[in-house]
C-alpha cells in the first residue's frame, strides 16, 4: 500500500496541474473600432472548443483595461469573460504617458465597483502593469525602432498605484505582475521592478532571435534558454508565459522560417512542454483582423474564426485549464517549474532575444502602433497595441471559475479518500 507521504504528494501535484492558466492574447479592436462583449465572447467560445485542445483554452490575457473609444469604462471583455467563466489575465497600458494611464487606473477601480459582486475575484488569474516597456526603454529597444517605454523607477511607481486602486476590493489580492523580455530582467537596473511584482510575466519568440541561429530545430532550446536567464534573475518568483508562439506566415527572420510545419513544430515542442506546469498564454488566437493578416501571421486559425485550427493543437497528455480560482489563490503559487532546456547557453547579453527585440517591440507593444494608433508617437507617449501581436511592419521584436474549483475539489476528495483508506 502506498505511504500517505507519497498519496499526499501526488494529490500536491494534480492540485498544482490544475492551478495553471492556458489561453491566448485577445485585441481590444476590430476594424478599427473596440470590440464588443458580444465579439469578445465569441472569441472566448471559439478558443474553449478548439479542436484537439480538451477545452483547455479558457484564459485570455489583455493589453489594457480601457474599453477603446473611452476614457475610463471598463473593457467589455469582463462581462464576457464573467458570463463565460473565462479567467482574465487583466492589463493595464503603461507607455501611453501618466494621464493615459491615470485613465487604466480609473477602469480598473471602475470594474471592480462594477464587477466585484459578479464573480469578478473568481476569473481574475492576475493584473498585468505594462508590457514590454523596460525593453522599449534600452538602448537595444530603441536602436531597433521600438516605441517609447517606461524606466525601472516610474514602473515601480505605477505598479504601487495598482495595488493601491484595488485596495478594498475583490481584487485586493490579485497577484501583480509585469510583462517583459528576459533581456529586460537581466539588466540590473530593472531589479527593483522584480522586487516589486509578485510574479514575472515572460514574452519569448526564438523566431525573432536573428542575430544568432534560429532555425525551428532550435526553436525549444532558445525559448527553454530565455526562460532559465529569467528564473536565475527571479529570486524565486514565479514565471508566467504571457506571449510565444510562431508564425504560420511571413517573412523570413534570421534562419527561421514562417510556416504551418513549423508552428506546429514548435507549438508540440514548447507549448505541450508548458501546459499544466506554467501559466501560458500563446500567441495567438487569430492574428489581427479577418481580411488583414499582418506579416508575419501567428494565429492558430485563419481569417475565419472558427474551432478548427490551421495545424494539430493536441498534446501527448492534453490538459484541461482551471475553471475558477480565486486571486487569491494564486497569490500563494508554487516556484516556477523550467522545462528541460537543449541549451542554457542559447541567450546572451548582445540578443535580441525574441520578443525582446522584435516581437518584444511588437507583441504587445509597438503593434498598437499597427493597428490603430501611431507608430510616430511622441516619446512617452505609445497606444496601447490594440491588435496585440508582431507588428507587421518592424524587423523587431483558464476558465477562471467552475472547472478550477471542480478540479481542485477533485483533488481536495482525492486526498480525503486517501486518507480514508490509510
Amino acid at each position: 500500500m502506498p505511504s500517505s507521504a507519497h498519496l499526499l504528494t501526488l494529490v500536491a501535484a494534480a492540485s498544482s496541474a490544475a492551478a495553471t492558466f492556458q489561453g491566448f492574447n485577445y485585441d481590444a479592436k476590430v476594424g478599427g473600432r473596440g470590440k464588443t462583449k458580444e465579439e469578445f465572447a465569441h472569441e472566448f467560445k471559439v478558443a474553449a472548443s478548439l479542436e484537439g485542445t480538451n477545452g483547455g483554452y479558457t484564459s485570455a490575457r489583455l493589453f489594457t483595461t480601457v474599453q477603446v473609444g473611452t476614457t475610463d469604462k471598463p473593457i467589455e471583455a469582463i462581462p464576457a469573460a464573467i458570463e463565460s467563466k473565462t479567467s482574465l489575465l487583466l492589463g493595464l497600458w503603461c507607455s501611453a504617458g501618466k494621464a493615459t494611464f491615470n485613465n487604466e487606473i480609473k477602469a480598473l477601480r471602475n470594474a471592480a465597483k462594477e464587477y466585484c459582486r459578479s464573480g469578478l475575484d473568481d476569473i481574475v488569474a492576475g493584473i498585468a502593469v505594462g508590457s514590454e516597456d523596460l525593453y522599449r526603454n534600452s538602448d537595444m529597444g530603441k536602436k531597433n525602432g521600438a516605441d517609447p517605454g517606461l524606466d525601472a523607477k516610474t514602473l515601480v511607481g505605477y505598479i504601487g498605484e495598482v495595488r493601491e486602486a484595488v485596495k478594498g476590493t475583490c481584487l485586493e489580492k490579485a497577484p501583480v505582475g509585469h510583462v517583459d523580455t528576459w533581456n529586460a530582467y537581466t539588466d540590473a537596473a530593472n531589479k527593483p521592478v522584480i522586487e516589486a511584482i509578485d510574479w514575472i510575466g515572460a514574452d519569448e519568440y526564438p523566431y525573432y532571435e536573428y542575430q544568432k541561429p534560429n532555425p525551428i530545430e532550435k526553436g525549444k532550446a532558445l525559448f527553454d534558454a530565455a526562460i532559465k536567464t529569467i528564473q536565475d534573475v527571479s529570486g524565486g518568483k514565479e514565471i508566467w508565459v504571457t506571449e510565444s508562439g510562431w508564425p504560420v506566415s511571413g517573412k523570413k527572420s534570421g534562419e527561421a522560417v514562417a510556416s504551418i510545419e513549423n508552428a506546429e513544430t514548435y507549438y508540440r515542442e514548447v507549448a505541450c512542454s508548458l501546459f499544466g506546469k506554467m501559466n501560458v498564454w500563446w500567441y495567438t488566437l487569430q492574428d489581427g483582423a479577418p481580411s488583414d493578416s499582418p506579416n508575419p501571421s501567428f494565429g492558430v486559425v485563419g481569417g475565419q474564426l472558427q474551432s478548427k485550427p490551421l495545424y494539430d493543437l493536441s498534446c501527448d497528455k492534453a490538459h484541461k485549464s482551471p475553471s475558477s480560482t480565486k486571486s487569491s489563490d494564486h497569490s500563494k503559487a508554487s516556484k516556477t517549474a523550467v522545462p528541460s532546456s537543449g541549451s542554457s547557453s542559447d541567450s546572451d547579453e548582445g540578443s535580441n532575444s525574441g520578443s525582446g527585440s522584435e516581437s518584444g517591440s511588437n507583441s504587445g507593444s509597438s503593434s498598437g502602433s499597427s493597428s490603430g494608433s501611431s507608430s510616430g508617437a511622441a516619446a512617452g507617449n505609445v497606444t496601447p497595441p490594440f491588435a496585440g501581436g508582431v507588428n507587421a511592419t518592424s524587423a523587431d521584436v483558464p476558465r477562471a471559475s467552475g472547472s478550477q474549483l471542480n478540479s481542485l475539489g477533485a483533488a481536495a476528495v482525492a486526498l480525503v479518500l486517501a486518507v480514508a483508506v490509510l
